[in-house]
């Protein structure tokens, strides 16, 4: 097994897939981590990609960004970049350039949350292509520092009822179904 799969190989070790979807993408990471020189190559038809719902644990919020290609509220994340091995570190990368927010950390560690193979349809010499996406939570104490990358990225707070409501895919709600029970356990009843 190439040393670049090694920190997902570790990742996957102790995760429980919650269904038989989830299960059977956990099991496709597997054998693309045993086969692919390179699992983060974007030239290979499945390769992974990192991403994260960022939570302000204080209000229980979630920020999400508006992704204009698929027209829809989705959590930040992409591509790793040359070099990275670590896929929460290409969350957090990735986080901070898409929120501005400088002190974002894995919450409430840095275990993956859900693990989704997603399609991706072809888009100019791009061929279609699926992302094996790893997610985390990642937290922020300072959700006002929150601003977008670009002007045609807003972002937006939610509650995770809101979250659910404004987005139209099916994994994002289970990944917010997920992080609002980690939300409820963490703040105290009342």
């Amino acid at each position: 097994m190439p040393a670049v799969a090694r920190p997902i190989v570790d990742l996957l070790s102790g995760y429980r897939p919650q269904g038989p979807t989830e299960a059977a993408d956990v099991a496709r990471v597997r054998e693309l981590l045993a086969t692919a020189e390179d699992p983060w190559l974007r030239s290979t038809p499945l390769h992974l990609t990192a991403s994260a719902l960022v939570v302000h644990p204080d209000s229980g919020r979630v920020l999400l960004r508006w992704h204009q290609r698929q027209r829809a509220w989705l959590q930040v994340g992409g591509h790793g970049d040359p070099g990275e091995t670590d896929p929460v570190d290409v969350a957090l990368r990735e986080g901070r350039e898409e929120t501005g927010l400088t002190d974002l950390a894995p919450w409430p560690d840095a275990a993956l949350l859900h693990l989704v193979i997603v399609p991706v349809n072809a888009r100019g010499d791009e061929p279609a292509h699926e992302h094996a996406d790893l997610r985390f939570v990642l937290a922020t104490a300072e959700p006002g520092a929150a601003r977008p990358e670009t002007p045609d990225a807003p972002l937006r707070w939610f509650t995770p009822a809101g979250a659910r409501a404004a987005t139209s895919e099916d994994n994002l709600r289970e990944s917010l179904s997920r992080v609002r029970r980690l939300l409820d356990g963490a703040r105290p009843a009342g």
